[in-house]
């Protein structure tokens, strides 16, 4: 699943981000109201676990904002609140599910997985867009301004990783973790290569740039202006 969890509290988002990345899932982690509804009403998500008390925005305004955009992701508040108001408050604004704090990381998991059963999983892309950047995910093709772009498999899935968090900063971790598998830095250039190759094809032919380097930080895949 693809889970994202709206937790100010810093141990509780290790810890609810953790477990989910060890039982398989990809979540994704905001620490503040404004950046955690951004998130949720510009990706798609199978679910949402949502900590009552933010900063910025209040986790009830979240829910309520999702709701009444349309959006009906299967979210589940997270509450040191155990009154049986704020529960019944909670569920009123739209939320699924209720799991009060200090909680066990297997009980959040049950739930989860009883939302998942009662809910159809979100549509799998096929197609990925970036501004003129086009690339197929079933015929594994690539386009710009409507001209194909050869990849090799390994540029093809970071070009993909990259597509899918377009706007945001990816560290070279983050690449090695998720285009290469490794959860180790091999202490090589493999990261800075594979991008110089892929703004090779995807970039130096065209009058925009769209992989931008970040100094200190990463790399960012950006829409033309």
């Amino acid at each position: 699943m693809k889970v994202l969890v709206i937790e100010d509290d810093r141990s509780t988002a290790d810890y609810v981000t953790g477990g989910l990345k060890e039982e398989g899932h990809d979540p994704d982690h905001a620490a503040s109201g404004p950046i955690g509804l951004e998130l949720a009403c510009t990706r798609d998500y199978d679910a949402m676990v949502i900590d009552r008390m933010l900063p910025g925005i209040d986790g009830l305004s979240i829910v309520r904002a999702l709701r009444s955009s349309g959006r009906d992701t299967p979210v589940i508040f997270l509450t040191s609140v155990s009154g049986l108001d704020d529960r019944v408050e909670g569920l009123e604004a739209g939320a699924d599910d209720y799991l009060v704090k200090p909680f066990a990381f297997s009980e959040l998991m049950a739930r989860l997985n009883a939302l998942a059963r009662r809910s159809p999983m979100r549509k799998e892309e096929t197609v990925l867009t970036v501004g003129d950047l086009e690339m197929n995910l079933i015929a594994r093709t690539v386009k710009r301004e409507g001209r194909e772009i050869d990849l090799q498999p390994r540029e093809f899935r970071l070009l993909e990783y990259m597509m899918r968090n377009r706007g945001r900063v990816l560290t070279r971790t983050m690449l090695l973790e998720r285009v290469w598998d490794f959860h180790f830095d091999p202490k090589t250039n493999v990261v800075e290569t594979h991008v110089s190759r892929l703004r090779g094809k995807v970039d130096r032919p065209y009058a925009t740039e769209m992989i931008k380097t970040i100094r200190g930080a990463g790399y960012v895949l950006n829409v033309p202006s």
